[in-house]
């Protein structure tokens, strides 16, 4: 562990001989290679930990990486995590549940599964099949009537005495066991011999129970047995490495079917992770050493993972491949293969997965930050203005069933919010629930000021709402005889664009779309301004009403009791002499005898 002078581990490495490996350090530094040098530069300290064999030395170093995060040393950065099925063994009535987080609290976890939505499909059938639940009610001890679970048949009722047994759980649980570990053998088996013995003692609901159970079951091996045919388990990597950025695209095979990907970008990889002066031609790109990269990627995807697949298939070689395959297949309990396919079916398959790093780079890297200028330009023929939009005027309306209804408008200019021309506007023409009215008064009243101003109005006038919202903002604008304002409107679930006289077609963008992003992201701060605001009066008028319920508290000594404490609760903890001196004696006597007599 190389450390800075503020005691900071700066990187973590591993090597046979320490020796030899710090000597090449000094070397590589006192080259051409600045950026080595740059490592050495900042190094003033080297602590090591000595190991029994190369495993050992891959798990600590991937754990010292995670737990420490040094810069010269890349890091995952992505925090997608992959749901598990967790069966709580300890509890007295144990359940299922979908969790993210692994923890060590007597429970089994199972998974991870792909697509995450699997694992709530698999909970949902333990639900309806084995009857065991995932409720929150307390099972440590009993109740007086079980919840709605029980009533839909899918749960067995163990928070109710006597609606099932300890022992009939328990044998619940066990298939449970025995679904999620895969052992559906085991437990067919053991089904069809429950199922004829309850025959045998003539419980015929009971048998026709264990005959439906079976029927699920074998219906999943045989899915099971069509997936195997297949082919294994396997993870795929491919990458796209430009301009000192990276996109790396992972596909999750299972049963020989893509089933999930996951993308991880880097745009600041560290600074001594580089390409070796000897390495071969074919693995240099832009001094980025893949092999290297490779090597500290698997390390901390596969680690700490609790499932580890059969085969992981990668672009390239790397030093450290053979040992990290034998610390994988210890971890899994069969044997794990990293392959570095040159041809056929394998090799395609990380080709595919390469095409799609190109393809998520560009959307990372090109499309979604391109310039200022290039998205005025895109949002200008999509939106099909007659200028370029240099400023765009947004509004929005907040209210909670028609109360302390108010409006927002903010600003986008150049390329930036300009928080200096947001306004907030009080809604006063406009009784109960009534958007399209709101909007209409708000409209009107920011143009009419604008036009009598003699001020220049906005290169789009943008309406968070559908197309009722833009109709009304249009009404308003016809009122007051502005004519050929370009003006639009985001509805928010769908994320389609209605531009006004074009409301038959409307603007639907791709979900990567810059132009889409910007839109999204004027609106959202309208949203948040026009919501502030709303909670804020919302928060004066419940003050208000407190206050002014205290005999003697007119309007005037409620705004000054405010302004001086700052605050409703600044006045109830307030002590005599503090009130006496902004209110009458008698007014603080008051005050302290109102709020004692709620407590």
């Amino acid at each position: 562990m190389y450390k800075n002078a503020e005691g900071e581990v700066i990187y973590v490495g591993k090597a046979k001989s320490l020796r030899a490996r710090v000597r090449s350090y000094f070397l590589e530094a006192a080259s051409q290679d600045a950026k080595t040098g740059s490592l050495m530069r900042e190094a003033a300290d080297v602590e090591y930990i000595v190991v029994e064999n190369e495993r050992e030395a891959l798990a600590l170093e991937n754990n010292l990486i995670k737990q420490k995060k040094p810069r010269f040393n890349i890091l995952l950065r992505d925090d997608k995590t992959y749901p598990y099925v967790k069966l709580t063994l300890a509890d007295r009535f144990p359940k299922v549940f979908v969790t993210r987080r692994l923890k060590k609290d007597g429970s089994i976890y199972y998974g991870p599964y792909f697509p995450g939505n699997l694992a709530h499909r698999t909970v949902d059938l333990i639900h309806r099949s084995f009857l065991i639940p995932s409720c929150k009610v307390d099972l440590s001890r009993y109740h007086a009537r079980p919840c709605l679970q029980y009533y839909i048949k899918r749960c067995l009722g163990p928070c109710v005495e006597e609606l099932t047994t300890p022992d009939r759980y328990a044998e619940a649980v066990r298939d449970v066991q025995m679904f999620l570990e895969g052992r559906q053998h085991d437990l067919a088996r053991s089904l069809r011999s429950r199922m004829e013995r309850a025959a045998q003692d003539e419980q015929y609901e009971s048998a026709a129970k264990y005959r439906d159970l079976i029927s699920t079951v074998e219906d999943l091996m045989e899915r099971q047995r069509i997936a195997a045919a297949e082919g294994d388990d396997t993870d795929v990597f491919g990458f796209h490495f430009e301009n000192q950025m990276l996109a790396v695209n992972l596909f999750h095979m299972r049963g020989g079917r893509i089933l999930d990907r996951r993308e991880m970008f880097w745009e600041d990889l560290p600074d001594f992770e580089v390409l070796p002066e000897n390495s071969p031609e074919q693995h240099r790109h832009e001094g980025f050493d893949p092999g290297i990269f490779f090597a500290a990627l698997l390390k901390q995807v596969y680690i700490d993972q609790q499932y580890v697949p059969k085969a992981v298939l990668v672009p390239v070689d790397f030093e450290e491949r053979a040992a990290l395959e034998e610390l994988l297949s210890e971890k899994r309990g069969t044997r794990v293969e990293i392959l570095v396919p040159v041809r056929g079916e394998k090799r395609s398959l990380i080709d595919l997965a390469a095409k799609n790093a190109h393809q998520i780079y560009d959307q990372r890297f090109r499309v979604m930050k391109p310039s200022i200028k290039a998205i005025q330009e895109s949002l200008q023929d999509e939106l099909t203005l007659p200028e370029l939009p240099n400023r765009i005027e947004c509004f929005d309306i907040s209210h909670i069933q028609g109360a302390e209804t108010v409006a927002s408008m903010v600003v986008w200019e150049n390329g930036q919010m300009k928080k200096s021309d947001y306004r907030k506007f009080i809604i006063r023409t406009v009784d109960g629930v009534d958007d399209f009215a709101a909007m209409r008064e708000v409209v009107t009243r920011r143009y009419k000021r604008v036009t009598g101003d003699k001020q220049k109005m906005p290169s789009l006038v943008l309406i968070d709402g559908g197309i009722g919202q833009l109709h009304a903002a249009a009404e308003a604008l016809e009122s007051l005889e502005i004519t050929n304002q370009p003006l639009a409107s985001i509805a928010k679930r769908e994320e389609i664009i209605y531009v006004h006289g074009q409301e038959d077609e409307p603007v639907v963008l791709d979900r990567h779309s810059p132009v889409l992003h910007l839109v999204q992201m004027i609106r959202d701060e309208s949203h948040r301004f026009a919501v502030t605001f709303h909670r804020k009066r919302r928060q004066t008028r419940d003050r208000a009403s407190e206050l002014l319920e205290i005999p003697g508290i007119g309007a005037l000594t409620r705004r000054r009791l405010v302004e001086h404490f700052g605050s409703v609760r600044a006045v109830k903890e307030a002590e005599s002499a503090a009130l006496s001196a902004v209110v009458t004696p008698a007014q603080a006597a008051a005050i302290l005898e109102h709020f004692r007599s709620r407590q």
